[in-house]
């Protein structure tokens, strides 16, 4: 279960969780990658959060600008021009937060051809939770899932 203070929780551990990430068993925690995701997911309703789309932007790949364009009917550069800049990495990501396709009720107006990004974020299924530790730190601080999977890797690194 996700503890009412997981934020702070998520602060303090900052330090064990880069540790654990950098010289942890790596194949052990691959492992159990995905047990430990849908066990997350299976008490983390994501439409009673939505801060990944309230804080964060994805990037915006050229075929998710043609896929998302057609879906809204207008031509892609309208949707890069309404809706997206270019960040300090050279990639297209949203002008605003929070994510102007959010909807009141945290729905996605666009979920069924959102960037690759939403689709697979938090990545805690796959090897980017590891590979890409500063990142797996940021989203420890952003989505509860995210919490959740760090926390259960450090209870089997201690096993």
């Amino acid at each position: 279960m996700i503890p009412d203070k997981w934020e702070v929780l998520s602060k303090e551990h900052q330090k064990a969780y880069k540790y654990m990430l950098e010289k942890g068993n790596k194949n052990k925690m691959l492992r159990a990658l995905p047990d430990l995701h849908e066990e997350a997911f299976s008490n983390i309703n994501c439409l009673d959060c939505a801060r990944c789309c309230k804080s964060h932007s994805p990037r915006f790949k050229q075929p998710d600008i043609k896929r998302i364009a057609k879906t809204l009917r207008i031509k892609e550069g309208e949707l890069v021009d309404r809706y997206l800049k270019i960040d300090k990495e050279g990639d297209y990501v949203t002008k605003e937060s929070p994510c102007p396709f959010l909807a009141e009720d945290n729905t996605c107006d666009i979920y069924y051809d959102r960037p690759s990004d939403c689709r697979r974020y938090p990545y805690t299924d796959e090897d980017v939770l590891i590979k890409r530790i500063q990142l797996t730190l940021k989203n420890s601080m952003v989505c509860p899932a995210t919490y959740v999977v760090l926390e259960k890797l450090l209870e089997l690194d201690k096993k």
